[in-house]
């Protein structure tokens, strides 16, 4: 059954100790109604530990199906805590089964920071990197797939903070000489003319800091990738001086349009 799975962050050992020993988790009611938004509530939980655990940082290796979920104050949650501005934030109190080891760490590549991915049962499983995770669009899984062909290593739904603005990148490609936007537009979303104003808005902004931004729509996603999408896609990393992968030499893309297969270019010499 592809149920629906939240993935969420443990930054510290006394919150990964809460989970494992007492099965249960927390998450602020006002970060659950900005973050998670329609797909609450999840199923079970997934969590995603960073640098303070060491070999396992960085990585989604334990889940938990959840068994209740209850709205309490964070003073019946600490009850010895003494008073401070917190006391009285209003908590989801996620109720768990006992934790559980995936079969494999989902690993973050670019060792990346996130809040919460919002995800399914199927793609938990199947997953290999944090990336695998993100369940938005059809679209933009399609352009995932289409990336991860070509080795271009991608970041989704990574955050740029400008002017105080969040702004959310459905695909960040770092390159030798610059940073390329790329965005997966529905046509029923993004052809709305407050939409269009608001994403000119963006655009203008992040390329205000240097990004590079292409924008793909429905129809060329699903009729064109190939053709289209993909060598649009080359030509502007390789016009970016390649890949930036922390390597020597930047990583260029090749794309052989009889099999969409990318190779380095040591591989050609």
């Amino acid at each position: 059954m592809n149920y629906q799975v939240l993935v969420a962050i443990i930054n510290n050992e006394q919150d990964f100790a809460i989970a494992r020993d007492h099965h249960w988790y927390r998450i602020p009611v006002r970060s659950a109604e900005k973050w998670i938004g329609d797909r609450w509530p999840p199923q079970s939980i997934a969590f995603y530990q960073t640098k303070v655990f060491g070999a396992q940082a960085f990585a989604i290796s334990y889940y938990a199906p959840v068994q209740s979920i209850q709205t309490v104050f964070r003073h019946q949650l600490f009850p010895d805590e003494p008073l401070n501005e917190k006391t009285n934030q209003r908590y989801y109190q996620l109720i768990l089964s006992p934790l559980q080891l995936l079969a494999s760490s989902i690993v973050s590549e670019r060792l990346r920071r996130i809040m919460f991915i919002n995800t399914t049962w199927y793609k938990l499983i199947d997953a290999t990197e944090i990336n695998d995770l993100f369940d938005d669009s059809p679209l933009e899984d399609r352009m995932w797939q289409a990336l991860k062909q070509l080795h271009i290593r991608a970041e989704r739904q990574e955050f740029v903070m400008i002017k105080r603005r969040n702004y959310a990148l459905d695909f960040a490609v770092y390159c030798q000489k610059g940073k390329l936007n790329i965005e997966t537009d529905g046509d029923t979303w993004h052809t709305t003319p407050d939409r269009a104003a608001s994403d000119n808005f963006r655009d203008n902004a992040l390329e205000s800091i240097g990004w590079s931004i292409l924008r793909f729509n429905t129809h060329q996603i699903r009729e064109e990738l190939a053709d289209y999408c993909v060598p649009t896609i080359a030509d502007t990393i390789n016009n970016l001086g390649g890949l930036n992968e922390g390597r020597l030499l930047p990583k260029r893309i090749v794309v052989n349009p009889a099999t969409a297969y990318q190779m380095r270019l040591d591989e050609i010499l």
